[in-house]
């Protein structure tokens, strides 16, 4: 059973069921409802709750804790709760005796879902669960989902998760800012976004085909000081100082391709002598 019916609930409701996994959805607003209903989905009801394996809950960090401990009086004694928050550790579920007394995981897949349609096939889920079958359950789901789980330490969820965010989010904000450096060229912002979009796609090709050092494309991993000098000077500060950053991790992914004098001249080169302009 799946708790909530948004982008992420919808889209694990529907990869879940595409893979003829009994699913029955419980949808937290009306507009959610009529669209499960639409959809053809079970609604779920007090019958459902009872006898349902497995409870995810997709819904927002803020009240996994609440949504646990309104649902677990009405679920099986042994029905797993399961959350999708990533940075959230299975304490997010709260102290409740009722709660903890059941098997408690997470599901966390690392795909940018904006919408209920959006795949799930071909990324990378993320684990955790305080029993082994339940553990072994989720890992199913995610084999028959398309999706390769890793296993990720309680204890380094918040590490894990900037990390996703990074990649994530952050993508999306670094393009925004190679958009500003574009527009501060005279590119309007469509043909920027076309240009940048296809750009970044053939680097993380590249990535993904020869690793992180090798798949690294630019002026400092040619050495090239004083491109990077002109560069950061025809910047605004704010895009001279994400670009000096970034070149930073670029610098010591490209160490061992570098001779020392050009180590030398580009550590020169990006060094923050006035605080960015």
């Amino acid at each position: 059973m799946i708790v909530g019916f948004g982008r992420l609930g919808g889209a694990l409701s529907l990869g879940l069921r595409a893979r003829r996994w009994p699913v029955a959805v419980f949808p937290r607003s009306s507009s959610s409802v009529r669209r499960a209903a639409a959809l053809g989905f079970e609604l779920a009801d007090h019958e459902t709750l009872a006898s349902a394996t497995t409870c995810i809950l997709a819904v927002p960090d803020r009240v996994i804790r609440e949504r646990a401990e309104a649902l677990a009086p009405d679920l099986g004694a042994k029905t797993a709760l399961v959350h999708c928050a990533g940075a959230l550790t299975l304490d997010a579920f709260g102290p409740s005796r009722v709660v903890r007394s059941r098997p408690l995981g997470s599901f966390h897949p690392l795909v940018a879902v904006s919408s209920l349609d959006d795949p799930l096939e071909g990324h990378t889920v993320a684990l955790s669960a305080t029993t082994r079958p339940l553990l072994s359950v989720l890992k199913r789901m995610a084999a028959d989902l398309g999706l390769e789980a890793i296993e990720v330490p309680e204890r380094t969820r918040a590490a894990y998760h900037a990390g996703a965010v990074l990649a994530a989010g952050g993508a999306v904000a670094l393009l925004s800012s190679a958009v500003r450096a574009f527009d501060h060229a005279g590119i309007p912002q469509k043909p920027a976004v076309r240009a940048l979009i296809a750009l970044m796609r053939s680097a993380l090709r590249g990535t993904e085909r020869r690793g992180l050092s090798a798949g690294l494309t630019g002026p400092v991993v040619r050495g090239d000081a004083e491109i990077v000098r002109a560069q950061l000077a025809a910047l605004p500060r704010s895009e001279s100082q994400l670009y000096r950053a970034l070149s930073l991790f670029a610098l010591d992914l490209a160490h061992d391709r570098l001779t020392p004098e050009q180590r030398g001249d580009l550590e020169d080169a990006l060094a923050d002598r006035q605080g960015g302009r």
